[in-house]
């Protein structure tokens, strides 16, 4: 799984009311457990080692707590990443070509999960103030799982407590730049955002 795939789950931060450094992490909570849906654009892009960009995505996403997202890239090519809570589905439009995995394995400790999932986000990552860096607040948020993809995800905020900036960091060095604009904090979304169903005559590949 190519592409922005494994980047996916990255996605999903809106609109966290940071007022002050010293409460950064308490501002997550609250988001967390007064946010029921977000809809955004974004902007994607993957920096190597020696952060050179090496690709750069654009497209809009939406999600629902808990468990329910939608993550699509519009630029430079489609592809529909979507949540329903108990199965997610990859769509790659130029090879027709669909994957499904169970949700718990697909997303793990994924930024997904952080965003998208329940209140117990300690459960799962370690969260740690940063400070404040270029007229921004930072928290950054370590997964405890070894297994995850990711070595830590960090979160910069506007000093109106938007979300402006998301970095995540991989195991192999490279980091994913992701920038909100367009920012709808509880939208009314449609009852089957979170349903896909596989194009005809495309190739569906499953767990």
């Amino acid at each position: 799984m190519n592409r922005p795939r494994q980047y996916l789950l990255c996605c999903l931060l809106i609109l966290l009311p940071t007022l002050v450094e010293a409460t950064a992490i308490e501002s997550l909570k609250t988001f967390i457990h007064n946010t029921k849906t977000v809809s955004a654009t974004f902007s994607q892009t993957l920096l190597d080692n020696n952060s050179n960009p090496i690709q750069e995505y654009s497209g809009t996403m939406q999600f629902e707590r808990p468990g329910k997202f939608r993550w699509i890239y519009e630029k430079p090519y489609e592809q529909l990443i979507i949540g329903d809570g108990k199965q997610v589905w990859f769509y790659d439009a130029d090879l027709n070509q669909v994957t499904i995995r169970q949700f718990d394995i697909a997303i793990g400790s994924s930024p997904a999960a952080l965003l998208a999932g329940d209140n117990a986000i300690e459960n799962n990552y370690e969260l740690v103030e940063l400070g404040q860096k270029d007229q921004m607040t930072w928290l950054e948020a370590i997964p405890k799982s070894k297994e995850s993809t990711f070595e830590f995800i960090q979160l910069g905020f506007s000093p109106s407590g938007t979300l402006q900036i998301m970095a995540l960091r991989d195991n192999f060095g490279q980091t994913t730049l992701l920038i909100f604009t367009d920012l709808e904090k509880n939208p009314v979304l449609p009852a089957d955002f979170f349903k896909f169903t596989p194009p005809e005559n495309a190739d569906v590949i499953s767990d």
